[in-house]
């Protein structure tokens, strides 16, 4: 596995390696479906990587939005990354306590705030712990340090562009929901949201990407995965999913097999679905 800066994945063994580096930067991401009735932050407390700080994308967030935890303004992400010591220089791995599901949604946050120095820990905290790897219960010491944002537009996407996309279909819509909340075979969770999809997006479940460890698909696997879906993993992507959490393995996957001209439809189905002047397919 590639541990290059830039490369999306890094393995337990290779942060294990690296845990004393002082440019590295640990970040639990841990979060949880309400259906799930588990408290990422507890679980934080009582347990994680040594000198893993704890990212809240609720509290991180547009908590101005409508929408659940929309990518906040560069000055508010600057200013928490900050206080978390996660700055200019740092090289972040970000994890989280399901294996591979919303360490992938902060990977992208830092990489739309400009921050192109950040990985996922394939197959997160559950992994890691099968490993027996070290784990601590202790707060971790943090220092300030500055972080310069650097919005890159070109990683998001808004419900604007994503209506002028259905026209030009330039770019391809990929929806990283099970298959029945896109075929509206069963009720979305959030109320007041209708079910079913974006016209003319292809479907392909966050899990396809995933083996069963929690870990990421590779090589031929993984690209089978996305051409089985319809996917043209050399034209660009718009992904979207319930909230813009799961949407981010999709463009991980891409830049595993080195495609990285990808974006998040940030508001996604909790957007699209509530709006009644916009148009949907079962």
């Amino acid at each position: 596995m590639k541990a290059d800066a830039t490369a999306p994945l890094v393995s337990t063994q290779w942060l294990e390696d690296h845990l004393s580096s002082p440019d590295i930067r640990i970040v639990d991401a841990s979060w949880h479906l309400p259906t799930a009735n588990r408290n990422a932050k507890r679980e934080y407390r009582e347990a994680h990587i040594p000198g893993a700080v704890f990212f809240d994308i609720d509290d991180i967030s547009d908590t101005d939005s409508p929408y659940p935890h929309m990518l906040p303004s560069p000055e508010k992400f600057a200013s928490r990354a900050k206080k978390l010591g996660l700055g200019d220089g740092n090289r972040i791995v970000v994890y989280d306590a399901a294996g591979l599901f919303s360490a992938a949604r902060v990977w992208w946050m830092f990489r739309a705030m400009g921050k192109d120095e950040v990985s996922v820990l394939d197959g997160g905290f559950p992994k890691w712990q099968t490993e027996r790897r070290p784990v601590d219960d202790m707060p971790p010491v943090t220092k300030e340090r500055h972080f310069t944002p650097r919005p890159n537009h070109l990683l998001v996407r808004d419900m604007d562009e994503v209506k002028a996309n259905l026209d030009s279909k330039r770019e391809q819509l990929v929806d990283a929901r099970s298959a029945a909340r896109f075929h509206a075979q069963e009720p979305e969770p959030r109320p007041g949201v209708r079910g079913g999809h974006i016209p003319g997006s292809k479907n392909l479940h966050y899990q396809r990407l995933l083996n069963a460890d929690g870990t990421m698909l590779q090589g031929d696997a993984l690209s089978a995965a996305f051409r089985e879906a319809g996917v043209d993993v050399d034209r660009p992507v718009i992904a979207s999913c319930g909230s813009g959490v799961t949407a981010a393995i999709v463009l991980l996957g891409l830049a595993v097999l080195g495609a990285r001209d990808g974006a998040i439809y940030d508001g996604s189905w909790s957007e699209w679905g509530a709006r009644s002047e916009m148009p949907i397919a079962r």
